[in-house]
Formats: structure tokens, sequence, C-alpha cells
């Protein structure tokens, strides 16, 4: 059995998901990161933005932050352009002062937005980043979070759970 996020069941688990990542990251040593903020936009309309992290790092000589707006899409067919087409989303950067965006479905995008978001990236003027987090780079991360796989994907820890008792690991 692998870690799926077929045990996600709709947007507003996968939106919680994507933020209780964020908090969790904050916790694990194996980062310079010294604070991490995680501002969920609530209920109603978000404009593109689900989420906006604000993350303190310190490089042993000077502290600073970087601001991303993250925008989660679930859906059970691949992200499209037309899907993304009612956000500007550099100037949605622009607005919240951020430093990239970040997009994370659960199901692979389709090469419209991955050339999209390639584009961006080269041509942006002010230098901003365009990530894409699709179901596989999400999950990989997610691996790292035994809290958050015991929270929100409970057949995989039951998996986990019985492999651990049938090799006495």
């Amino acid at each position: 059995m692998k870690l799926d996020l077929s045990e996600i069941s709709n947007w507003a688990e996968f939106e919680d998901l994507s933020a209780a990542y964020f908090r969790e990251v904050s916790q694990r040593n194996d980062n310079q990161l010294s604070e991490v903020i995680v501002e969920p936009s609530g209920l109603g309309p978000d404009g593109g933005r689900d989420i906006l992290l604000k993350f303190r790092l310190h490089d042993s000589i000077y502290s600073f932050e970087r601001k991303w707006v993250v925008q989660c899409k679930f859906y059970n067919k691949p992200v499209t352009k037309s899907v993304l087409s009612t956000v500007n989303i550099p100037t949605l950067i622009h607005e919240y002062g951020a430093d990239g965006y970040l997009l994370i479905t659960n199901i692979t995008p389709t090469s419209g937005v991955t050339n999209m978001f390639e584009n961006l990236g080269q041509r942006c003027k002010f230098r901003y980043s365009y990530m894409i987090w699709d179901s596989s780079v999400f999950v990989q991360n997610l691996r790292m979070m035994p809290n958050l796989i015991e929270q929100y994907f409970p057949s995989y820890q039951l998996f986990l759970d019985q492999k651990k008792r049938k090799y006495n690991i």
C-alpha cells in the first residue's frame, strides 16, 4: 500500500492538510526556519489565495522573511489553465507582498499549466518564484510528517501499524 491523497475526501480537508503541513514544517529540526506563520483565507471566495505563508529564516548572519501565496486545487481531473484564469498570479503575489506562488494539487496538472509556470518563472521581471506541487511531490513531502499521516491518512496508518506488528519494527 502507498501513501495516497485519495484518502482526502474534499477540498476543505485538502486545504487543511496543506496548512497543517506547513505548521508541522516549523517543528522540524532539519531546517533553518525560526518561525512559520500560516494564514488560511477562511470561508468564501479567496481570490486565489488559500494560504499565506510567512517563513522567517536565519542563515547565521541575518534573519529574513519569505512569503508565499499558496493555492490548493482538489479536483477529479487535471488542473488546467482555465481553472487558474480567474486570477492574475503575478498581481496576486504583488498584492500580498509575497516572493512566490505555490500551487498544490491532488492530481497532476496539464502541460499547459506546467508550461505557464515555467514561463512565468523565467520571464517574471519581479523575479517571483512559481512552483507546483502535484500529488507525487506533496506525498513525498508528507512522508516525513508522521503526525499528519496519523491524522489525515487512517488507512495508510493502519497499514503501517500492521506492518510494524508483523515485522516487530
